[in-house]
């Protein structure tokens, strides 16, 4: 083999070996120690902690509830939620994909529907929700499985996976239509400049697997043209739910140990991936069990990061504490 030769299978052998930083035996950056199962089974989907009832996640069918105490109970059965988020006066929103809508409950349990239609028509599958600083709300609204329904078209007539916008007043405003090709999880950082979109198509060959990021406009828009990679999860299982710390940086669900083929291979591990505040990936917390599907910062420090994989409930001590909206920890 002459030396230009030997030169590309070096590069192509660098480019499919796993990141040094993926290594398990290596000292995390950002936690404690590597993550422990605290519930075997019902642990479905979006985790949101309450420094009073404890953390409420997506699971069985309703939302349940892991109390103080480490017992496990159904807090709102049927609900037939995905992605759940306290907003910044403690109030639970909630996207409901079996309902096609967004709710949020109030301190005093009465459920609001605050978007169930886009001009008319039924959402997909509302499945992750994250908000602004000035309360707006953004919800992703991809379909995952049975395509039959699906009610929403461009004037093209394509099928529309997009991201949308709750305004204070209720008025709903589709702020990604085509920019990514199955959006999943959300997160607006909280100085409202960005907006990080996991767009995850782990249901066809050639789908998304990717971590965007955009520029956030003051009125809620986005640059389309300002759409960043993040990251690249290839031909493995993209990114799902994310989370952010103190210092912006990003907690990020995605991997899968497993492959699932042909649709989906385990080059990059299940687990949470962490990017610095520039988007650099600086840390793994590998977490073995499919699907890792989000994560959220909670405890009384705020400083446990429990994360939904493949039906059970995981939790890490991280060595910063989170920034979820609510609640804030009173720093002295």
């Amino acid at each position: 083999m002459n030396s230009t030769l030997t030169r590309l299978a070096v590069l192509v052998l660098a480019a499919l070996a796993p990141s040094p930083l993926l290594a398990q035996d290596r000292p995390s950056r950002v936690a404690e120690g590597p993550p422990e199962m605290i519930l075997a089974k019902g642990a479905g989907e979006g985790p949101a902690w309450h420094p009073e009832l404890g953390l409420l996640f997506s699971g069985g069918g309703g939302i349940r509830r892991r109390t103080l105490e480490g017992t496990s109970e159904m807090f709102r059965p049927e609900a037939g939620t995905n992605g759940l988020l306290f907003d910044a006066k403690g109030r639970l929103l909630a996207c409901e994909p079996r309902r096609r809508r967004v709710t949020r409950t109030g301190l005093d349990g009465k459920i609001t529907v605050l978007a169930d239609r886009f001009k008319g028509r039924r959402f997909n599958q509302p499945n992750d929700i994250t908000v602004d600083s000035r309360g707006r709300i953004y919800f992703s609204d991809p379909c995952y499985g049975d395509r039959s329904h699906l009610e929403i078209v461009d004037k093209e007539g394509r099928e529309v996976e997009g991201v949308y916008r709750i305004d204070l007043d209720g008025t709903v405003s589709r702020i990604i239509t085509h920019e990514a090709d199955r959006p999943n999880g959300l997160l607006v950082t909280p100085d409202d400049r960005h907006l990080y979109v996991a767009d995850n198509n782990n249901n066809e060959v050639d789908g998304a697997r990717k971590l965007w990021r955009f520029d956030l406009m003051t009125d809620g828009r986005v640059h389309p043209k300002s759409r960043k990679l993040i990251f690249d999860w290839k031909s493995s299982r993209g990114p799902d739910g994310m989370a952010m710390d103190r210092q912006g940086r990003l907690y990020v669900a995605g991997g899968l140990t497993k492959p699932r083929p042909p649709v989906e291979t385990s080059h990059h591990k299940g687990g949470v991936y962490v990017f610095s505040a520039t988007g650099k990936l600086i840390d793994f917390l590998a977490v073995p069990r499919d699907e890792v599907t989000n994560c959220a910062f909670g405890g009384e420090d705020l400083r446990t990061l429990y994360i939904t994989a493949g039906g059970t409930l995981w939790s890490v001590r991280t060595r910063v504490e989170g920034r979820p909206v609510w609640p804030r920890r009173k720093r002295s």
